[in-house]
């Protein structure tokens, strides 16, 4: 009766569950939280240990799934809209780089250096961090380091979330103070958001020529996308083998198949948002998210309950020192400390939620659409950018970075 097609229905029950109580929630519980603990208690009474594996979508998901979807990131990317927000991303970077110092500097010697190394790149990103370094783990055969990097991406989220309304309800309420004292005006409406992406939407198109034409649209069907995106990826995979010799050691393919997604995109061999347009973006989350939280089938009780403590210190320590360079970026950039602490906080969760908690923010201060209109205006905007640079690019690079440090 148990085969690979009820490996992929148990999974499938599962992912749902998570999705659709952070749907009743408005993101405020996540998804990876909720279906991490569903699995793990699964593993620990009815679900076989190798659901993940019997339903025959850890090959796909660990390989090729994710190499695919980071290169996707670098079609979405856009150049432009990042330079306009480009305070907005000095103090997110300013706030990982505070993060991972402090940690790196007071915590091996407490919780252990390969937790730290596993844990700091999920904590500052998503998905693919968690999944790079779970990998990274696994290969220097260090179980509890695995876990650990999946443990923290699923939590760290509910230390962000409460932080980061503090941050904007204070800048909100001295934004909207000036603005009925008439300080500020109204300048500029709320862009759409890509709700897939988590960015802000350029609107229509910029048409722009590109140093490799278009092809016809009956030839570039979903097959030929992801064609296009696999020999991307394979060249990331090339480049991953080099070791530089200057700091003598490899950067992780990941790396290279982000910033190779940029270059290929802006030369026009890739499409814009192509997984998206292969219509593939569903399945390969789906494949990519299950071979995460496969390794939870190795974790205890007696593991989880010794690495609570490690992840609530990393989560202080990265925050506090998160804080620490966000206040002088600010100081030095001239900007609002409460609203460079937020948009760094973004790191904790990205989006949706960093839409969802701005949103209602806005609708709690304000008395007047107008009102609230204005707030969307200042605050929204370096939110998604933010969530954007920490999750989808930065996160991407550290995490490359710290894999090669086991």
């Amino acid at each position: 009766m148990y085969n690979f097609a009820l490996a992929f229905v148990i999974c499938g029950v599962v992912y749902f569950i998570g999705e659709a109580v952070s749907n009743l929630t408005k993101a405020w519980i996540p998804s990876v939280f909720v279906t991490a603990a569903v699995l793990l208690v699964g593993f620990w009474t009815v679900i076989p240990t190798t659901v993940v594996s019997d339903s025959m979508l850890i090959p796909f998901g660990s390989t090729i799934g994710i190499y695919l979807l980071i290169t996707h990131m670098g079609t979405v990317i856009s150049i432009k809209q990042l330079l306009s927000q480009w305070k907005t991303i000095v103090v997110c970077l300013a706030g990982l780089a505070g993060m991972c110092a402090l940690c790196l500097v007071i915590l091996p010697g407490v919780i252990g250096r390969d937790l730290v190394v596993a844990g700091l790149p999920p904590l500052t990103g998503g998905i693919i961090a968690a999944t790079t370094m779970k990998t990274a783990a696994e290969a220097n055969g260090l179980t509890e380091a695995a876990i650990f990097a999946i443990a923290m991406y699923c939590v760290q989220g509910f230390a962000g979330y409460p932080l980061t309304a503090v941050c904007l309800q204070l800048e909100g309420k001295k934004l909207i103070k000036g603005y009925r004292a008439g300080e500020y005006k109204l300048e500029s409406a709320v862009s759409d958001v890509d709700a897939v992406n988590g960015k802000l939407n350029n609107g229509t198109a910029e048409e722009h020529k590109k140093l490799i034409p278009p092809l016809p649209a009956n030839w570039n069907g979903p097959v030929v996308i992801l064609l296009k995106l696999g020999i991307v990826s394979w060249l990331a995979t090339q480049l991953g083998t080099i070791v530089i010799p200057v700091i003598n050691m490899k950067i992780s393919g990941a790396v290279y198949a982000l910033v190779l997604g940029v270059i290929f995109t802006s030369i026009g061999f890739l499409d814009e948002n192509a997984i998206n347009k292969a219509n593939s973006y569903g399945i390969i989350m789906f494949a990519l998210m299950m071979y995460v939280f496969d390794g939870l089938n190795g974790c205890t009780p007696e593991m989880l309950g010794n690495i609570i403590g490690p992840m609530i210190l990393l989560i202080v320590v990265g925050v506090i020192g998160m804080v620490i360079l966000c206040f002088i970026a600010a100081k030095i950039l001239k900007v609002s400390f409460l609203m460079a602490t937020a948009t760094a906080l973004t790191a904790l969760y990205g989006f949706p939620p960093n839409a969802i908690i701005t949103e209602a923010t806005c609708t709690a201060l304000a008395q007047t659409p107008e009102e609230k209109e204005f707030l969307m205006s200042k605050m929204f905007p370096p939110m998604i950018v933010g969530g954007f640079t920490t999750v989808t690019i930065t996160s991407v690079v550290i995490a490359g970075i710290f894999a090669e440090m086991f």
